[in-house]
Order: structure tokens, then C-alpha cells, then sequence
């Protein structure tokens, strides 16, 4: 996701490495058969809800009109499909997913007459689709007879039993040929991702099924950008060879995925970017353990921690730790260029996700999108089934935009919350990390025993099962938001003026005399003292005996 100019669309440049990132999971290697893809929809002062589109019956004729994903503006229209599914976030009624990474590329491949945005082209996916390969045909198809006006993207395409990688691209405005695109299936029994940077390579190596344009590598000739054998093709390092940029900011975050599961140092030089040299890290891995629900949603809450990239050992993290940087992530310092590091967790997310699909059961049970709106790392996921028609308020609120503030409103009140921690990060974070985590255990927890109950239902009244879905999902967002507006409420008092109120059987301790008792006064934490005192030295000394 990005709202970019196009003149500064360079090849993974710094901007384009402010964007998302998505990790896969095939079922193979997860602990239940779980497909698990993730999303995280990063983008400054971008206001999302959680999206619907109803399902339809549309008459020949019907035509669909296309408006920007990230801008608004509308692109012009398409034929309408006869018949489109239900979509509720980045997931359909047939639990078929799909979320994206912009990576850019060759900015003169953009075709500015194109009708269709990526983001467009997800949802749109979405509505036609019963299974990930039936989406990338569709996608592809869109994008190939009505122009595809964005840059560089890597879009994961997933359903019950498969997971996808297509990564595609426009022709520049090539009248007589619309996109390239390449699509690999992530082998069953590893796990892949992207993250703003182009990862699939030499595709004529790879041991599984691989899908292209028949122009993938004549396009590339056609331009002089490649002259070798087929077989040599190597998508990335054609159409966008990774930079320094590419490396650091956006495959440190897949680097740091795979780094939960196998130990990665061997590609270590790669994610750090520097070296030219460095081996280039693998598509996908196959994992030292089994994947859960729970380790899917830690991943989205990374921060690099445990790795030479970590950002808990720099002044960066001010008075109490806080592992976000402010951005943009290059600055210039006494003529010199710098930079931060962007892990996965960033307080610029709009919405993150982690999409479950389980094929052993009914498609309306088996399919939920674990939602959050605001930093995965700063909000619990509420369970919403595929089935689902109707929204809790906190994800559709009515006036709550990008400008308007609501506290019924998901994205208002996390942020509300989340904005308060970032600064006091090791002080205030202890507090929301307690309730963030009681209410993901409560929903794993009640899991089992909803599904159990849809089952029952379904099997003597589908729309009956349908319905309970939905109304579980409705009442978990309602949660959600009420703990959370409680939360808010919590902190300004424990944490008010940088102090710490003291509690008692979960109440705060008042005197004899009615009055709040009196509140610890922590200070900074050590990691802040070391650092001012190796800058200042005996500035702030105290004399002995004094």
C-alpha cells in the first residue's frame, strides 16, 4: 500500500520501503493444517475500515466503476462480473485471501493509461474468485485487457489448501501488451513472505508450480534488459533489482520472519544490505517447528528484537525504550546521510491481519480474518468469519474518517491508546500487553467450542450457522472496543505525568483520608541513563556527601 507520486517511484527506494508486508505459512507447516497469510497495510495518516462488498447477481451490461485504492480518484469503469462473492476484509465467502506489497521497479514499465490500481485489482480478485488459482487467472486477465496503472507489486493469493506469490507489473503503456507477471506456488511444508521488495528470482530453479506471461522474458529482451539464456531469467534482478534499500528496510523484515524458525544468520549480510556480495536470501524456508495462530500474530508484532537489527540499543529509544522510530526512515545529519531501521510492527499501519483457512471444514466456518486496526503489536486480533455480512460499529463507524476522531471507532481509539504508549514505551506498555493478550487468549480459547456449535447448526441450517458466525464476530469487535476505550481511561490515570499509580486487588489505593496514595516515581529507564551519562560525563555528577 502506498500513496507515492510517480516521480519518485524509484526502484525500492526509501519511500517506496515505508509500505507493507505479508508472511505465508502453507498448511504443511502448521500445527492444525492451517494456510496462514498475514497483511499489514502501513501508510501515513491513512484511515481504514474493515471493508464489504456484498455478494450479487448482476445483469449483462452492468459495468463496474474502478476508484483508486489509495488516491480516490476514479479510473474509469469495467464489465461487471455476473455473479460476485462475499468479501469481508481481505477475505471471500470461499476463504480465498489476498493482501500485497508494493515494491515499484522500473518506474517507465508504469502504465499511466491503465484502468486498474492494485488495490482494485485485490478486491476485485476477491469478488470473483473461489480458489487462489482461479484469482491469480482472474487478476491477471483484469489486468491484462484493461491496463494496470500501478507500479511493481507482490500480491499473496491464498485459499484452504494453497498459497501464492504473483508479482506483477505494467508495459509502460504498450498498446499491444498490457502487464508482466510471474506467480509461484510456495512449496506445502515451508513458509515465504514480502515486504515492499520483489523476491521471486531464477523461477526456472524452483521445485514447484510456476505461472507467467508469455511475454515475462520477451518483454524484458525487448528492452535490452536482458540478453541471456530462458533459463537464466531472473525476475527480481530484472525488473527490480533489489538496492540497498530493498535489502535493509524491506527483506530485513522477511529475513526476521524466517529468523523465528530457522536460524538465519547465513543471509544476515543480505538483510543488512551492505555487503554487494552477500548470498541472496531463499524465497522460502521450511520451518524448525510447527506454526500456530499465536506465532503468526508475534511476527506481526516484530520488532527485530534478539538481532543485530534490534532498535533497543540507541538513543533512538528515548527515556523508556520504545523500539518505533520516528520517519522518514534516511535523514541527513552535518552533510552525512542516515538511516533507521523499519521492522515489521510500525505505528503507521492503517489495519494488520492474519488470515486463517482450514479446509476440513465448511468454507463459512473455515475461513476468519484475525483483524486489527493500528500496529498488530499494539491491538488484539478480533476473530471476523468469512461468512460475514454485518460489521461491528467500531469497524464501520459512521463519521469517523481520516480527519474526524470518534471514540466508537476502532482505528480512533487504538490509535488513541497506541499514541500514548509509543513515547513511554517500557513504562505504559506492560499495562496494554496484559489486556491485548487477554482478549487474543480469550478468543483462542473460545474458538473450539464456536466452531463446534457453527458445526451443529450448519449441518440442519446453514444461514442458521451463518448467522451465529456473524453475530460471535459482531459481539468480539463490540469487546474490543469497549476494553479498549477502558484501557485508555486506564492509562491517563496510572501513567499521568510520567508517574505510576500505585493499584490493589485491581483498584487504584486511595489514603484513609480519600486521597490517591502517593505514586512511585521510576525515572528513566537504565538503558536512557547510560546513555546520557557516556554523552554528558560528571555534567550531572552529585558531589559526594551531599
Amino acid at each position: 500500500m502506498k500513496k507515492l507520486l510517480l516521480t519518485v517511484l524509484l526502484a525500492t527506494s526509501f519511500m517506496v520501503a515505508e509500505a507493507c508486508t505479508n508472511f505465508i505459512a502453507t498448511k504443511g507447516a502448521t500445527k492444525d493444517g492451517s494456510v496462514f497469510v498475514t497483511y499489514s497495510a502501513d501508510d501515513y495518516g491513512s484511515f481504514m475500515k474493515l471493508c464489504h462488498y456484498p455478494a450479487g447477481i448482476h445483469a449483462k451490461g452492468t459495468k463496474r466503476e474502478i476508484i483508486d485504492y489509495d488516491s480516490g480518484v476514479s479510473h474509469g469503469f469495467i464489465d461487471e462480473a455476473p455473479e460476485t462473492y462475499n468479501v469481508i476484509g481481505n477475505i471471500n465467502e470461499y476463504a480465498v485471501s489476498i493482501g500485497e506489497t508494493t515494491y515499484g521497479g522500473r518506474e517507465e514499465m508504469i502504465d499511466k493509461s491503465g484502468i486498474i490500481d492494485y488495490g482494485s485489482l485485490m478486491y476485485l480478485g476477491l469478488q470473483r474468485s473461489k480458489t487462489a488459482r482461479e484469482a491469480i487467472k482472474i487478476m491477471t486477465d483484469l489486468a491484462n485487457k484493461y491496463g494496470y496503472n500501478s507500479s511493481g507489486e507482490s500480491f499473496t493469493i491464498a485459499d484452504p489448501n494453497e498459497a501464492w506469490i504473483l508479482e506483477m507489473m505494467g508495459c509502460g503503456g504498450d498498446p499491444k501488451q498490457k502487464i508482466v507477471w510471474v506467480a509461484v506456488r510456495i512449496p506445502d511444508g515451508t513458509i515465504s513472505g514480502h515486504a515492499n521488495q520483489a523476491r521471486i528470482g531464477q523461477f526456472s530453479t524452483y521445485n514447484t508450480e510456476v505461472m507467467s506471461s508469455k511475454n515475462c522474458i520477451k518483454f524484458a529482451r525487448s528492452k535490452g534488459w536482458f540478453t541471456g539464456k530462458d533459463k537464466d531469467f531472473n525476475w527480481k534482478m530484472t525488473y527490480a533489482a533489489p538496492d540497498f534499500g530493498g535489502r535493509r528496510f524491506c527483506e530485513a523484515r522477511v529475513w526476521s520472519y524466517f529468523n523465528h524458525f530457522k536460524d538465519m544468520s547465513r543471509w544476515l549480510p543480505w538483510a543488512l544490505g551492505k555487503d554487494p556480495n552477500a548470498e541472496d536470501m531463499p524465497l522460502w524456508i521450511v520451518p524448525n517447528k510447527k506454526i500456530e495462530l499465536s506465532d503468526m500474530e508475534n511476527c506481526m508484532r516484530d520488532h527485530y528484537e534478539g538481532t543485530p537489527l534490534s532498535l533497543n540499543n540507541d538513543l533512538g529509544q528515548g527515556n523508556w525504550d520504545m523500539p518505533y522510530r520516528p520517519t522518514p526512515l534516511n535523514y541527513e545529519y552535518n552533510g552525512k546521510k542516515y538511516f533507521t531501521e523499519r521492522p515489521t510492527s510500525t505505528q503507521q499501519s492503517a489495519f494488520s491481519y492474519v488470515a486463517q483457512l482450514r479446509s476440513w471444514l465448511p468454507r463459512e466456518i473455515g475461513g476468519i480474518i484475525w483483524f486489527a486496526n493500528d500496529d498488530g503489536n499494539m491491538a488484539a486480533y478480533v476473530p471476523i468469519y468469512c461468512c460475514s455480512t454485518e460489521r461491528s460499529e467500531c469497524f464501520n463507524t459512521p463519521g469517523a474518517d481520516a480527519v474526524h476522531f470518534s471514540d466508537k471507532n476502532a482505528y480512533w481509539v487504538c490509535n488513541w491508546v497506541s499514541n500514548m504508549v509509543y513515547p513511554r514505551y517500557s513504562q505504559m506498555f506492560p499495562s496494554l500487553k496484559e489486556v491485548r493478550d487477554s482478549l487474543d487468549n480469550s478468543y483462542f480459547a473460545n474458538q473450539q467450542k464456536i466452531e463446534a456449535k457453527a458445526q451443529e447448526l450448519y449441518s440442519n441450517d446453514k444461514a442458521a450457522a451463518i448467522k451465529y458466525l456473524n453475530d460471535y464476530s459482531v459481539e468480539k469487535g463490540n469487546e474490543m472496543i469497549s476494553r479498549w476505550r477502558q484501557l485508555a481511561y486506564y492509562l491517563i490515570v496510572k501513567y499521568n505525568d510520567m508517574i505510576i499509580k500505585p493499584e490493589k486487588d485491581g483498584k487504584f489505593e486511595i489514603t484513609s483520608t480519600g486521597w490517591g496514595a502517593k505514586p512511585e516515581r521510576p525515572g528513566m529507564s537504565q538503558n536512557a541513563r547510560k546513555a546520557l551519562i557516556e554523552q554528558t560525563g560528571d555534567k550531572f555528577l552529585m558531589p559526594e556527601n551531599k
